[in-house]
């Protein structure tokens, strides 16, 4: 046999153990089964084989991010928003790291249509932009960071009874940061709230979580050229009442970003 007919015969030989699109779908939708992952596949890649026979798959889902699946013992499934989080902090460290796998499906590019999806889930109510996967809990949930166009953003994460939302006003609050909100956004969502309220022509300059009890939570707002207030809100973020920070100092300690004598002592 020829060089060139031995050529064309290894070539067919290759094409027929290749598996058809098919063969390579069910294989990934085994791994997602046995992984537990919610995904309802779009488009499958299989990305190569390991020399034990490890085959490496990835992924675009119909909803959420895509993900990379290896038939190792026990089966993996990677989320693609973990994999380029981790690669951009290891390439911030050395420009020159191994991030391994990545995944490059051009639907699996959709970083910003998943961060907006999950914050509609969680019920921020917002227009989201920018987000960032920004670690993980013990058990394995991601957390994600969304910051919302021109108001107080948060962080999420899905647990088992749905989605948990921490504010960025909580997070400050606990000295914890959020990269994607300002201060003049947290004034502004606060502002909001105050709309037809007795506090409503404070000019916001400064804001406080101040925490929550059975009765609401309360935060704080510093008024530019005014007295500043504690404002106490129900679930719904409904103004129950304003305390003005010469009257406020049994209310969480009083004022800190107002600077108020107490009132006076009527004379005897």
């Amino acid at each position: 046999m020829g060089r060139l007919a031995r050529r064309q015969n290894q070539q067919r030989q290759a094409q027929a153990q290749a598996p058809s699109p098919e063969q390579v779908q069910a294989a990934a939708q085994g791994v997602l089964t046995a992984t537990n992952t919610n995904c309802q596949i779009t488009e499958s890649k299989l990305l190569g084989q390991s020399p034990a026979k490890e085959s490496l798959y990835e992924v675009s889902c119909a909803s959420g991010p895509g993900y990379l699946l290896l038939t190792s013992t026990p089966p993996q499934a990677t989320d693609c928003l973990v994999l380029a989080a981790s690669a951009e902090q290891a390439r911030a460290r050395n420009p020159e790291a191994d991030v391994g796998s990545q995944c490059t499906l051009p639907a699996n590019d959709n970083a910003m249509a998943v961060f907006t999806a999950f914050a509609k889930e969680a019920g921020l109510n917002c227009t989201v932009d920018q987000g960032a996967v920004i670690g993980a809990k013990s058990g394995g949930a991601v957390v994600y960071e969304i910051g919302c166009a021109g108001v107080d953003g948060a962080q999420i994460n899905k647990a088992a009874a749905g989605w948990e939302v921490s504010s960025c006003f909580e997070l400050v609050s606990a000295n914890a940061s959020c990269r994607f909100t300002t201060p003049a956004e947290q004034a502004a969502t606060l502002k909001g709230w105050l709309a037809g309220s007795e506090a409503a022509a404070c000019d916001i300059t400064q804001t406080r979580y101040m925490g929550k009890n059975a009765n609401g939570s309360f935060y704080e707002a510093a008024c530019n050229g005014a007295d500043g207030v504690i404002v106490r809100f129900d679930t719904a973020k409904a103004v129950q009442q304003v305390y003005p920070c010469a009257t406020a100092q049994q209310i969480g300690g009083g004022c800190k970003l107002t600077t108020t004598p107490p009132a006076a002592t009527p004379n005897g």
